[in-house]
């Protein structure tokens, strides 16, 4: 069987981020992909409504399935909505239901793209801060890192998650709208690594977080040493982008959506 990750992460009825968004990219990354829905979200593809998470129970119930039936490589979360959830996978790494040395990809998602509250940020953020130190590779943008590091210099953030005790944080600036090129940093043990600029394409994109996150997943499920699955991950992730899909063809201000199996 191909290599399995597990996503821990919400429902996005639009496709655009989401659950949808790490399936597609996982399996462009070659492995597969197995869910735990965190929550169900009333959105499109340019706005958030509302959304019902899913009791911690029920998310808890969904994985342990998971990690009986299968062998799970690879650990991602994204959306995970509620203190209560993000404190169930906390446990989960503790207990060693998941087991030790599992590789973990943190999306850490406190605010929604298209916007809308996912929920109450200073809770998770004091939530997610017990989680980092199980995270293999931490993938917050800008806004994220400040929130979980307290630094607003994006360098000493990135230091900081490190010495809270994640492995490795990639910083993403394509939230930074006053900035040219994306600029990726790529910490490891709070030390830069890797560097990267990807070109900043016209307008806005729905899910491109997600599904970075989910193909770097996906990348170390199938072996790639870290550094491999990020610059791996940045050449999918532009060629998805140059590809979105226009979902309101009349707006100039619509978010797109990546193509996540388009071929550039």
């Amino acid at each position: 069987m191909r290599p399995v990750v597990l996503c821990f992460s919400g429902l996005d009825p639009s496709g655009g981020a989401g659950l949808q968004a790490d399936i597609e990219a996982i399996g462009q990354a070659g492995a597969h992909a197995t869910v735990a829905c965190t929550a169900i979200t009333i959105q499109s593809s340019q706005q958030v409504f509302g959304f019902e998470a899913c009791s911690s129970d029920l998310v808890e119930a969904q994985a342990t399935t998971v990690l009986d039936d299968l062998t799970v490589g690879v650990i991602k979360s994204g959306m995970l909505g509620t203190t209560d959830n993000v404190a169930l996978l906390t446990r989960l790494f503790a207990d060693h239901t998941i087991a030790d040395g599992t590789p973990f990809v943190l999306d850490p998602v406190l605010v929604a793209n298209s916007g809308g509250s996912l929920g109450d940020e200073q809770t998770l953020v004091t939530a997610f801060r017990k989680l980092l130190p199980y995270a293999t590779l931490v993938t917050p943008n800008t806004h994220e890192l400040r929130a979980l590091s307290g630094e607003q210099d994006l360098h000493i953030g990135a230091q900081t998650l490190c010495a809270q005790g994640t492995y490795a944080v990639l910083v993403k600036t394509s939230h930074d709208f006053d900035s040219g090129d994306i600029e990726q940093y790529l910490y490891v043990e709070g030390e830069m690594v890797h560097q990267s600029i990807l070109p900043r394409l016209t307008g806005e994109f729905h899910g491109s977080g997600c599904s970075l996150a989910s193909f770097i997943a996906g990348r170390l499920a199938m072996g790639d040493v870290l550094i491999e699955a990020v610059k791996a991950a940045d050449s999918w992730i532009t060629q998805t982008l140059r590809a979105a899909d226009v979902p309101h063809p009349n707006s100039a201000s619509a978010q797109l959506i990546p193509n996540r199996f388009a071929r550039v």
